[in-house]
C-alpha cells in the first residue's frame, strides 16, 4: 500500500514537472520574437539629425544662411513687354524748308549729340529766298535812316529845322528793326542759325541749309522724377553726352523733300516703358497697387545679370489704360523704366549698347497680400513629403531636420510660418533641401546614429 502511493506521488510531480517545461518552453518561444520586433522598429526609426562633412557640403554647393521674420508680399504675375515712351523715347527730324537732299551725314545706327550735322538740303524755297531779300533790304534801310537821324540831330539842336522831322525818321527806324526781328525770326524757324542770318543780312543768301540734331530735353522731363543711371564710359571718355541713336532715314540723295516732311528718326532708350497686359478681373488689384505706389518686381527675359550692373530702380505703376484690346480681351498697364547702356568706338565712331529693348518680354509681379512675421527662403530650402514639409538647421557637421509649416510659396521662394518651429537667428540651408532629406533616409536606413550628444540646454552637438 505505501508502494502505491509512493509510485502514485512520483507520477504527479512528474505530470507537474512536465507542465512547469512545456510553461516555460512556450513563454520563450512567445517572448522572443516580440523582443526582436522591437529591436527592428527602433533599428527602422528615421533619425532627426543628419551629418554632412565639410566635402560633401561643398558638393552639394549648400548656402547656410541666418534666417529672421520679415514681412512678405504675395504677388500675381502678369506678362509684359519693354516699350518705348511716346514722345520721349523717340524723336523726329523734319524739313524746315523746301530744297533737295545734296549730302547726308548720319546714318542708322550711329549716334549723334547735340547739334550734330544730320543732312544738308539745297534750298528750293522762293519763300525763304524772299525772307532773306527782306532781311537785306531792312538791314540797309534801318542803316540810310540811323545815317539821317544823326544828321537831322546836328540841325534840329541848332534850330534850322523842326523836331517833327526828326520823329518821322525815329519811327520809320523802328518800323525797319521790328522788320528785321520778325526776318530773323522767320529764319531762325527755318533752320538758320545766327551766323548764316548775319550773312544773309549783308547780302550773301544762304543756299543750303544743314538739318542738326535738336538738344535734348531736361533730365527731369526725361526720366519722370526718378534717379538718373550711372554715367557709362568708354576709356575715359564719358558718353552721357550721346543724346540719340539713328534709328531711320525717310531720305535719299537727290530727293525733293517739302517743308515738314520727316528727315530721320532719332530714338533714344535711356527712358522706357514695361508695358503689362493684364485681364479685367484684375483691374481691381492693380488700381489698389498703383494707388498704395506698391514696389513691384520685375524679371527680365533673356537678361544677364552677371553682364551688366546691379539695377537698383523700384518700380512702381505709373498708370492704366482705359481701353480693353479687342482682340486679346486684356487691358494694358504702364511702369517707367531707367535703362542701361555701354559704348564702344570702331572706325572712330561711338555706339551705343543698351540692356534693355524694346520688345523685350518681362514677367511682371504685383503684391497684392502682405503676410507679417513670416520666413521667407528660397523654394529650394523646403522639401515636401506628402502632407509634411522639412528645413534644415545646420550646427556645425549636423543638420536638424526642423517640421515647418508653409503659408504660401510660388516659383521662387517659400514662406513659412513664424510658430517657434523655427528661432529668430537659425542658421537654416538655403538649398539643396531634397538632397538633404535623401541622405537622412539613407542614414536611418544604415541603423547608425551619427556622432552627437545633447546638451542640457537642448543644442546637439558632435560627439567629443
Amino acid at each position: 500500500m505505501r508502494y502505491h502511493i509512493t509510485c502514485a506521488s512520483t507520477c504527479v510531480l512528474s505530470i507537474i514537472f512536465l507542465f512547469q517545461v512545456v510553461g516555460c518552453t512556450s513563454r520563450e518561444s512567445t517572448t522572443e520574437p516580440v523582443s526582436h520586433a522591437s529591436q527592428d522598429a527602433a533599428g527602422k526609426a528615421e533619425l532627426q539629425v543628419l551629418e554632412l562633412g565639410q566635402q560633401a557640403r561643398k558638393n552639394l554647393n549648400l548656402v547656410v544662411k541666418s534666417v529672421r521674420p520679415t514681412d512678405y508680399w504675395r504677388t500675381i504675375t502678369i506678362p509684359g513687354v519693354v516699350a518705348d515712351r511716346p514722345g520721349i523715347s523717340d524723336r523726329g527730324v523734319t524739313s524746315p524748308a523746301v530744297g533737295v537732299v545734296s549730302e547726308i551725314h548720319a546714318y542708322p545706327g550711329d549716334t549723334v549729340r547735340p547739334g550734330q550735322r544730320l543732312v544738308t538740303l539745297r534750298l528750293f524755297s522762293e519763300y525763304l529766298q524772299a525772307t532773306q531779300t527782306q532781311l537785306f533790304k531792312a538791314s540797309q534801310e534801318a542803316k540810310l535812316v540811323q545815317e539821317q537821324i544823326d544828321r537831322l540831330n546836328v540841325a534840329t539842336n541848332s534850330g534850322a529845322i523842326s523836331g517833327s522831322r526828326l520823329i518821322e525818321q525815329r519811327n520809320e527806324l523802328q518800323r525797319q528793326q521790328t522788320l528785321i526781328q520778325a526776318s530773323k525770326q522767320e529764319l531762325l524757324n527755318r533752320g538758320l542759325n545766327p551766323e548764316q542770318i548775319d550773312l544773309a543780312s549783308e547780302g550773301s543768301f544762304i543756299s543750303t541749309i544743314v538739318v542738326s540734331a535738336p538738344p535734348t530735353r531736361t533730365h527731369e522731363a526725361v526720366l519722370d522724377g526718378l534717379v538718373k543711371p550711372d554715367v557709362q564710359t568708354v576709356g575715359n571718355k564719358a558718353t552721357d553726352d550721346i543724346a540719340y541713336e539713328l534709328h531711320s532715314l525717310g531720305i535719299e540723295l537727290g530727293q525733293t523733300v517739302q517743308a515738314g516732311d520727316l528727315l530721320a528718326s532719332l530714338a533714344n532708350h535711356q527712358s522706357l516703358y514695361v508695358v503689362g497686359h493684364a485681364f479685367k478681373r484684375e483691374a481691381g488689384l492693380l488700381e489698389k497697387a498703383a494707388q498704395n505706389k506698391a514696389p513691384l518686381r520685375i524679371e527680365f527675359a533673356e537678361d544677364s545679370s552677371e553682364l551688366w550692373p546691379t539695377h537698383d530702380q523700384q518700380f512702381q505703376i505709373r498708370h492704366l489704360a482705359n481701353t480693353l484690346d479687342t482682340a486679346t480681351r486684356t487691358f494694358d498697364f504702364f511702369v517707367p523704366l531707367i535703362n542701361q547702356s555701354r559704348s564702344y568706338e570702331q572706325d572712330g565712331k561711338t555706339f551705343l549698347v543698351w540692356r534693355f529693348r524694346p520688345g523685350q518680354r518681362a514677367r511682371i509681379e504685383v503684391p497684392i497680400e502682405k503676410f507679417e512675421n513670416v520666413f521667407v527662403l528660397p523654394s529650394e530650402a523646403v522639401v515636401r513629403e506628402s502632407p509634411n514639409a522639412f528645413a534644415y538647421q545646420q550646427n556645425g557637421d549636423l543638420f536638424n531636420q526642423l517640421s515647418v509649416h508653409i503659408v504660401y510659396e510660388d516659383r521662387d521662394r517659400v514662406i513659412l510660418a513664424n510658430d517657434r518651429s523655427i528661432t529668430s537667428g537659425t542658421f537654416l540651408a538655403q538649398n539643396a533641401a531634397a538632397s538633404l532629406r535623401r541622405v537622412l533616409k539613407a542614414q536611418s536606413a544604415s541603423g547608425q546614429q551619427p556622432g552627437l550628444h545633447v546638451h542640457a540646454d537642448g543644442t546637439v552637438h558632435a560627439a567629443h
